[in-house]
């Protein structure tokens, strides 16, 4: 193998600078697995990272991209043979790991996921990070009781990639499900894709009360601060709260009331951490129970790998709606 493409983030002169270059496996962290990239995509984080906006990168340079797919090129673990198709998120790339914007990486077998019976290497990362999220929120939300008779489950960031996989595979488990969005125009593609009800957030009362009305059975919310507090504040008795992003902000007021007198569970998501056993046990629904049923729709945009440097912005001013597929190949 000669050199090939990656997209690589550097710190020069204090500042983050994102380019396409071109690397050798010897430039890339230490692995036992090299992977053919076919597919990755475009996240919050990945925007994050390749703006400079977040500190997601640990260490300098690394390959940006925390989600890739592809096919084993050649293994020194005995998990995996040449040509066997494979999808890894997180687990530190694009973080302390050179991650999946690249034509190949190399990586420990440990990271890697079989591709689920179901899906295809495009559909995978159709999935991808956000989708595996979604997906994970739900696994733990049901078991931890949740279930479509407590009532409908809120969707903040609704338009986005989590919020767009979390209303298709909730309303395919039977929940009926509120899309909450600031975006106007989006009713169409939200109903589309198993909304039952369209709500403006710029246009919810949140109240200041220890307890609103109990009108959600549960919620996953993108968003944190005071959107975050109303839905702990909102939910039924013994429903669950899936908290995943802070694109409103960190911060988070509440009291202890909605968790002792409704017994109220908030529930942090964190899948770049999530166990291997319980992360395969999750792909493995996503080709299954849990697998998306409009992947067309979700993905709304494709391009290719050499395109990367002028796509991060819409993420980051939140023009996007649904997943943006990148083509390594």
């Amino acid at each position: 193998m000669t050199d090939f493409r990656a997209f690589r983030v550097h710190l020069e002169n204090e500042r983050i600078v994102a380019r396409l270059e071109r690397l050798r496996l010897d430039d890339l962290s230490p692995g036992d697995v090299v992977i053919r990239g076919a597919w990755s995509g475009i996240n919050y984080k990945d925007a994050l990272a390749a703006t400079g906006k977040g500190k997601i990168l640990r260490r300098y340079p690394l390959v940006a991209g925390i989600d890739i797919s592809g096919t084993v090129e050649s293994s020194a673990d005995p998990r995996f043979r040449p040509g066997d198709p494979v999808v890894v998120i997180g687990c530190g790339l694009s973080e302390t790991h050179d991650g999946g914007y690249s034509e190949f990486a190399r990586l420990p077998g440990d990271f890697l996921n079989p591709l689920p019976a179901g899906l295809d290497l495009r559909e995978a990362m159709a999935i991808g990070t956000a989708g595996f999220t979604a997906a994970y929120a739900l696994h733990r939300m049901e078991r931890n009781g949740q279930h479509p008779a407590l009532g409908p489950i809120a969707v903040t960031g609704a338009t986005g990639g989590v919020g767009s996989v979390a209303i298709d595979i909730f309303s395919r488990r039977g929940y009926r499900v509120t899309a909450l969005t600031h975006k106007t125009g989006a009713d169409d593609y939200l109903r589309a894709l198993g909304a039952s009800e369209v709500q403006r957030l710029d246009e919810a009362t949140l109240g200041n009360r220890p307890l609103e009305r109990a009108t959600w059975g549960g919620a996953m919310d993108n968003l944190g601060s005071s959107v975050l507090s109303w839905l702990i504040r909102s939910v039924v008795p013994l429903g669950n709260v899936a908290s995943i992003g802070l694109a409103a902000g960190p911060e988070l007021n509440t009291t202890v009331m909605p968790f002792i007198l409704r017994g109220v569970s908030l529930i942090g998501v964190n899948s770049p951490d999530v166990p291997r056993e319980t992360r395969l046990a999750v792909w493995q629904r996503l080709g299954s129970d849990l697998r998306p049923a409009h992947l067309d729709r979700i993905v709304t945009r494709e391009v290719a790998l050499g395109e990367l440097p002028g796509c991060f912005d819409a993420h980051m001013t939140g023009r996007m709606t649904g997943r943006t597929l990148v083509r390594l190949g």
